[in-house]
């Protein structure tokens, strides 16, 4: 395959690193971030099989929006390692979405996306509100199959910091109004690919939720005096500028947030040693979550940053929401929860930072 690739020097925020962007046979993109320059030519690549069909609707009760993807329904489920479609590629071996025999960290189009570009089709349905424009990326943390954001490391950690600041950056140039990048870990929360991996929607509007969070911050809250009334009592762990706590009005069990303890609109306006420290607690909270019960704790992750026009009191944090209550026993969303937004938790906040504090 002719190898299409160019390649950018970025200066981040703690170090320097190198972007390789590549361009698949089916139009959609990959970049290489690494801390050395990627070298070598690509081989045999998956390429995109499924038609694409993503609509916009609108709930006029609720005033939130769902977004309806039916080819979605045909998405990779459970591979087996062999045809593990994050690996790197193998010469004789089934394709895979990252054409190349190594790499450390990787970004490309998700081929399964929810949210499509403005350029692609817009046929859609008579009961659409519009077609489901955006951007959806995948971001595989490591080349190697088995892992977490604890076990690959510390400088991995900073590596997709400072890619992800990079897509950030990027997102917003290209029109996105709100950037969620999130992991889901655990086939309890309907992971269909083992490999460590993140996703990152790039939305043309600002989710509800977002929305009022920016709201309550442009009204006057602040996030980060509050937490200095809490006494430490649901303090995790800190870092540096950064602080892990258990927020008195979480919604899941062992619910912990990441937050620099400055006023921070997003990972973009964290210095060097912030960046270090975040990466640190990006690995340390997964390994206490995993102690608590002696076992992989399944959770929903997410960095809540500031929406592209948001003004400056937005106060940016990093959201980690496990779904196990005890050992054996998931936290479901039954009826309250979800007819109503209104949780149900077992588990007291001050009580779970205490036993997070004490792994």
């Amino acid at each position: 395959m002719t190898d299409d690739s160019n390649y950018v020097t970025l200066q981040g925020r703690s170090r320097t690193l190198f972007r390789r962007q590549h361009m698949k046979a089916d139009g959609r993109s990959v970049s290489l971030y690494g801390f050395k320059p990627h070298s070598g030519p690509a081989g045999e690549e998956l390429v995109r099989t499924t038609g694409h069909h993503s609509e916009l609707r609108r709930d006029p009760l609720r005033g939130t929006w769902s977004v309806y993807t039916p080819h979605r329904q045909t998405r990779t489920f459970l591979p087996s390692a062999a045809t593990d479609p994050l690996a790197p590629y193998r010469v004789g071996e089934v394709p895979t979405e990252i054409a190349f025999p190594d790499f450390e960290l990787a970004v490309f189009d998700n081929q399964f996306s929810s949210l499509q570009p403005s350029t692609a089709s817009t046929m859609h349905s008579q009961w659409a509100d519009g077609p489901a424009t955006g951007q959806c990326e995948v971001v595989v943390y490591t080349a190697a199959q088995e892992g977490n954001l604890h076990s690959v490391g510390q400088d991995r950690r900073i590596l997709f910091l400072e890619a992800l600041i990079d897509r950030y950056e990027t997102l917003f140039r290209n029109g996105a109004a709100y950037v969620l990048p999130f992991e889901n870990r655990g086939v309890q929360v309907g992971v269909t690919l083992a490999h460590p991996h993140g996703q990152i929607y790039a939305f043309p509007f600002v989710p509800t939720p977002q929305a009022v969070a920016a709201k309550a911050f442009e009204d006057g809250y602040d996030l980060v005096s509050d937490h200095a009334t809490w006494e430490g009592i649901f303090t995790v762990a800190t870092d540096g500028g950064l602080t892990a706590f258990c927020p008195p009005f979480g919604r899941f069990p062992y619910e912990t947030w990441i937050m620099p303890t400055r006023p921070c609109r997003g990972p973009w306006d964290l210095h060097a040693s912030e960046i270090e420290n975040l990466a640190q607690l990006l690995g340390d909270i997964p390994r206490r979550l995993d102690g608590l019960f002696d076992a992989p704790m399944p959770y929903m992750m997410s960095f809540q940053a500031a929406p592209r026009d948001a003004g400056p009191d937005f106060q940016f944090t990093v959201q980690f929401y496990p779904i196990m209550r005890d050992a054996g026993r998931l936290k479901y969303l039954a009826s309250v929860e979800q007819f109503t937004n209104v949780f149900t938790v077992d588990i007291m906040p001050e009580y779970a930072a205490g036993r997070l504090r004490e792994l």
